[in-house]
């Protein structure tokens, strides 16, 4: 239908040119210009530039949206206070200043910047009514989200190396992980996830949106984005499987084998408190990786006929919300080490508190 016009409007500006005009030189110069400014004329009036998106959010009624915002105001304010502990415990007990705690730390502190970069926007659009975000606002959260998700996939990956020089080299675990080591490979990762996020950040901004402003998500995710542009996004998606699949698939890899070597170390081991000190300290880092790759993996790499917008924010809330506040629940009850760093910092809380009132 447009292209039936735009041939219609053709016609009629060539028919009136050339009854106008003389096919002389000049006169064809003078026509070629007029019909380069019609176009341009056609497009401006044609292309209507999106400034703002339309996040939907999740689906569900009217009555659900008020039950869901304070859900998921109460899962954040647990991630965020529980991921907090964790960091206060550690900082708080020496016995915890190791690498596998200054790991877990960082992981802490990247859980609270993941779930702050959609949970609040979300619950406001939710509670206020208006589920706009500006062009600006949504490729800044498309960046953090893609910088924290990455980062918390790395993380994983280094923690798991952590645990695999800890049992299968343990002679040499104090040498090996370093606290120079510890921090290079953080400044590392750092600067791996920024460029990453960088990138398609830059390749999402070149894009053009013109046909519709709605986006089937709670947040500006890589793929909705995707799916309202109108222009060519081979690219795009090419980078998210060649460069986001490196960069997602290569930490699991590296998961995978340091716990095949570890658990093929454990059945060598003829203690059986042995046994059980290693596989706890394993346990509760697998648990974390199950929950997150499961997710994300179901999200960004399964077939697109596949994708619907129910089922890929049910995945994405599963490693974006839910792991994040998992995370503090699974290190603190079945870590013993992080149990008693945080039972001794509660115990010198409420001395300190009882020291007080007495002295009041």
């Amino acid at each position: 239908m447009r292209a039936h016009t735009h041939t219609h409007s053709l016609s009629l500006f060539l028919t009136f040119s050339l009854s106008q005009k003389r096919l002389d030189t000049a006169g064809f110069y003078n026509l070629i210009i007029s019909f380069s400014r019609f176009l341009g004329n056609m497009e401006k009036r044609n292309l209507t530039v999106v400034r703002e998106f339309v996040l939907l959010g999740l689906p569900s009624s009217a009555e659900q949206q008020h039950l869901l915002s304070v859900l998921f105001l109460c899962m954040y304010l647990a991630t965020t206070l529980g991921n907090m502990l964790i960091i206060v415990t550690i900082g708080f007990d020496s016995r915890l200043h190791s690498p596998m705690y200054f790991f877990l730390s960082n992981l802490a502190f990247v859980d609270i910047c993941f779930t702050s970069t959609t949970v609040p926007q979300m619950v406001v659009n939710i509670l206020t009514g208006t589920k706009t975000i500006s062009f600006a606002g949504c490729l800044s959260q498309l960046f953090f989200f893609v910088t924290f998700v990455n980062m918390d996939s790395l993380l994983l990956c280094v923690m798991a190396y952590d645990r695999y020089v800890a049992i299968c080299h343990p002679l040499h675990y104090t040498a090996t992980m370093n606290l120079c080591l510890c921090v290079q490979l953080m400044a590392g990762l750092w600067l791996v996830t920024y460029l990453h996020a960088l990138l398609h950040t830059v390749l999402t901004a070149r894009l053009s949106f013109c046909a519709s402003n709605i986006i089937h998500h709670f947040f500006c995710d890589l793929n909705p984005l995707l799916q309202v542009s109108c222009s060519d996004i081979s690219f795009n998606v090419m980078i998210i499987f060649a460069v986001g699949g490196l960069l997602a698939i290569t930490p699991l890899v590296c998961i995978l084998i340091s716990y095949g070597i570890i658990f093929s170390t454990v059945l060598k081991i003829t203690s059986t408190q042995g046994k059980q000190r290693a596989v706890s300290t394993c346990s509760c880092h697998l648990s974390v990786v199950v929950v997150f790759y499961g997710t994300a993996i179901a999200v960004y790499f399964s077939p697109s006929s596949s994708h619907t917008p129910e089922s890929d924010s049910v995945s994405t809330i599963m490693y974006s919300v839910v792991a994040p506040m998992l995370n503090p629940f699974i290190y603190t009850i079945r870590n013993r080490d992080m149990k008693r760093g945080l039972q001794k910092m509660l115990f010198k809380c409420t001395v300190f508190q009882r020291n007080n009132d007495l002295s009041d």
